[in-house]
């Protein structure tokens, strides 16, 4: 089953993915907080992460390195806001002023709720405002989720 990006919303400042994954809820939750396993599927297809590192606590630090096909490297930093195992993370991109145009930080909020042996996996990013949404959006962010969601999909087949 592919993502599904919600564009309805247009009147608010969110852009919401969700998708099912055919594991339970306690492999989702480890597959996407412990970034051994988080930085074998995050970004979209031939993307690596040579740095993955997850303070998992209020207040603790993501950082992360992601590295495009081509080699680019984008620089990826976050506070998390709030940790409840095995069912909610949420987490706020910090501003990286390196990069050139900065791109908008958001808030978003990861649940997960089980469904028999699925488990529903929700993304729900809050931006500032519409217009750093929609630039958000045109610099591929709801796409690129959607293709880590899928690459999460099939890293859960092999954990």
């Amino acid at each position: 089953m592919t993502s599904i990006i919600d564009a309805s919303s247009l009147d608010e400042p969110v852009v919401i993915v969700t998708r099912m994954f055919n594991a339970s809820r306690a492999l989702v939750w480890d597959a996407i907080t412990d970034p051994r396993h988080v930085a074998h599927w995050y970004g979209g297809p031939g993307f690596t992460n040579p740095v993955c590192e997850m303070d998992l606590r209020p207040g603790g630090i993501w950082r992360h390195v992601m590295q495009a096909p081509n080699g680019a490297q984008f620089s990826i930093n976050s506070v998390f806001l709030e940790v409840v195992k095995p069912e909610r993370l949420v987490w706020k991109t910090i501003k990286d002023e390196n990069r050139k145009p900065a791109p908008p930080t958001a808030i978003s909020t990861v649940t997960l709720e089980e469904h028999g042996n699925q488990t529903k996996w929700t993304l729900v990013a809050r931006f500032d405002s519409i217009a750093e949404r929609d630039i958000s959006a045109g610099m591929g962010f709801g796409k690129m989720i959607g293709m880590g969601a899928d690459r999460i999909a099939e890293y859960l087949k092999a954990m």
